[in-house]
C-alpha cells in the first residue's frame, strides 16, 4: 500500500510563497502519476495539480500561473511550489497517487492522509 505524508504548509501572507512536499513510501513512486488535492473550510476537496509519470502537468484554473507541480523521483517526492498566494488559497492541502492522473480522485492509490494547512492571511 502506498503511504504518503505531506509537508511544508503554514501561516503566509498575500503574496507571499510556500514550498509543500510529499513523501511516498513506494517503490513504484516513479510510475505513478502523482496530485495535489485541497479543501477549504465547507467545501469539498478539489484538483490543484496534476503531474504524470512523464512530467506532463495539469493545473487548475485557479492556480495557473502561479503554483507549480514537480517530482523527484530519486526520493520518491512530489513537491507543490505554490507563488502569489491569495486569501483563497487557504485550504488543507492533500497529495496522492494514481495509475493515471485520470484516476487519481476516483482510484486514489494511497489513503487520504492529514495534509497539510496552508493559511494566507494578513
Amino acid at each position: 500500500q502506498v503511504q504518503l505524508v505531506e509537508s511544508g504548509g503554514g501561516l503566509v501572507q498575500p503574496g507571499g510563497s510556500l514550498r509543500l512536499s510529499c513523501a511516498a513510501s513506494t517503490r513504484l513512486f516513479s510510475i505513478y502519476a502523482m496530485g495535489w488535492y485541497r479543501q477549504a473550510p465547507g467545501k469539498q476537496r478539489e484538483l490543484v495539480a496534476l503531474i504524470s509519470r512523464d512530467e506532463t502537468t495539469n493545473y487548475a484554473d485557479a492556480v495557473k500561473g502561479r503554483f507549480t507541480i514537480s517530482r523527484d523521483n530519486a526520493v520518491k517526492t512530489v513537491y507543490l511550489q505554490m507563488n502569489s498566494l491569495k486569501f483563497e488559497d487557504t485550504a488543507v492541502y492533500y497529495c496522492n497517487a494514481g495509475d493515471l492522473v485520470s484516476t487519481i480522485g476516483t482510484r486514489p492509490l494511497a489513503a487520504w492522509g492529514q495534509g497539510t494547512q496552508v493559511t494566507v492571511s494578513s
